[in-house]
């Protein structure tokens, strides 16, 4: 006689809500500064390029240190890993607030800032990631990341309008919010790790992986980082994906950047501005309430496809309109599917990727997805000044019509089943 298997619910699983609030907090502050640093650029240099150069620089920073967290959270242990990027987080953003409120920042003071802050993501964020695969079992692991998407929107709902009323009162001001955030962060990943403890759970690095009669070698980390992007790159179902990801990534986000440069250079307040984050951050809420029905029902490959199509449409459309109410709408009907696509997707991988290589194998796929986005607010600068905003926003809305055409060409990706099916169907691949 079988029993049936209770699903799993997250909600009653204090290491995962544990584990959320932990990793909302530091959403939060990453949130508010992304939102004050181009504005802030702009208000001190009067410059979109330049502007666009402390942006470009930021995600360049992100991007490299990235590739070392990949290594980080493989080789040590994952929570505690959390524990020091929020306590590095207190200090960052504790010296953000002190040149804020000193009246000290300028081009190269936010430049460099902005650089060590995305460092600091760069190179303890992927641990953070990593260490949800111990925490949430397989086959809970789509609803997770469908909960993970809401919270993200959710970050956008308030991250705007919340930016735009603290930049408002002074950039000192978003400053000591961002360290309270980072010290919520580190709080609770304290407590994450001695829950870990009492349930007897392992907070695994490569090294806990390794057999027992094997010691424990340390290989060179180039060789380690080869390692994560060829078993990445090798996986038919997954490698394909990057690429695609890496161009719409860039075209959407630059098309993004150059409608809000625009709109501060057409002299409207960082209030409105931050209002139009929080329209888009609503839909992808209610697309992020909509992502647990329609991942365990749709297969992962057509939310990939239907979902970048409806981004490519949105850029385009975003030619055609300029007032904020008509912008709002085109980008709130542009990620309504976002959260499932990426909770589909995102899901899938944390099923096919082994815990031993997860932590390098997120930072290549955060590298790959990441990698051109550096060139976003220099397109979005520079575009504005030689081509003007119709011309620049073409020109990324040319680069979402090739992610879609790619996406709808990539038949292991239209393959990608429902839910129920992710732990069988990568299995499938890893016997190649």
């Amino acid at each position: 006689m079988t029993t049936a298997t209770t699903p799993h619910r997250l909600w009653r699983n204090t290491r995962y809500l544990t584990w959320l609030v932990s990793d909302t907090s530091k959403g939060l502050a990453a949130s508010l500064f992304g939102f004050a640093v181009p504005l802030l650029a702009l208000l001190i240099t009067n410059d979109p390029a330049q502007a666009g150069i402390i942006g470009a620089a930021g995600l360049v920073a992100r991007v490299l240190l990235t590739l070392a967290g990949g290594v980080l959270a493989d080789r040590h242990r994952r929570i505690v890993l959390m524990l020091l990027g929020s306590l590095l987080g207190i200090v960052l953003a504790g010296a953000f607030t002190l040149l804020a409120s000193g009246d000290a920042l300028t081009f190269t003071s936010l430049l460099v800032i902005d650089v060590l802050l995305a460092a600091r993501s760069g190179l303890f964020d992927v641990a953070g990631e990593s260490a949800l695969k111990e925490i949430v079992p397989d086959g809970a692991m789509g609803r997770a990341q469908a909960a993970n998407q809401g919270r993200d929107a959710a970050l956008q709902l308030a991250g705007g309008p919340l930016g735009g009323l603290l930049l408002g009162l002074g950039g000192w001001v978003v400053g000591a919010v961002m360290t309270l955030c980072h010290a919520v962060a580190a709080v609770t990943a304290w407590m994450l790790r001695r829950q870990t403890r009492r349930a007897g759970i392992a907070d695994t690095g490569a090294e806990d992986d390794a057999p027992a009669d094997e010691p424990a070698l340390r290989p060179h980390a180039g060789r380690e980082l080869r390692e994560g992007f060829t078993w990445l790159l090798s996986r038919r179902d997954l490698g394909g994906v990057m690429i695609i990801l890496t161009i719409v990534n860039l075209g959407f986000n630059a098309a993004i950047t150059t409608v809000v440069y625009a709109l501060q250079q057409a002299g409207h307040s960082e209030l409105l501005i931050g209002t139009l984050s929080a329209v888009i951050g609503a839909v992808m809420l209610v697309g992020a309430v909509l992502a647990p029905l329609l991942v365990p029902r749709v297969p992962a490959g057509i939310l990939t496809v239907g979902g970048l199509a409806v981004v490519a449409l949105g850029a385009v459309a975003l030619t055609t309109v300029r007032e904020p109410w008509a912008i709002a709408v085109v980008l709130g009907a542009s990620v309504l599917l976002l959260p499932a696509l990426n909770a589909a997707l995102l899901g899938y991988f944390m099923v096919a990727t082994p815990s031993r290589l997860l932590g390098r194998a997120n930072s290549a796929i955060g590298v790959l997805a990441m990698g051109a986005m550096p060139l976003a607010p220099l397109i979005a600068g520079f575009g504005l000044s030689w081509l003007g905003r119709e011309g620049t926003i073409l020109v990324c809305a040319g680069l979402c019509l090739v992610a879609a055409a790619l996406a709808l060409g990539n038949r292991a990706l239209r393959a990608l089943p429902v839910e129920a099916r992710w732990a069988e169907h990568a299995a499938t691949f890893a016997a190649e």
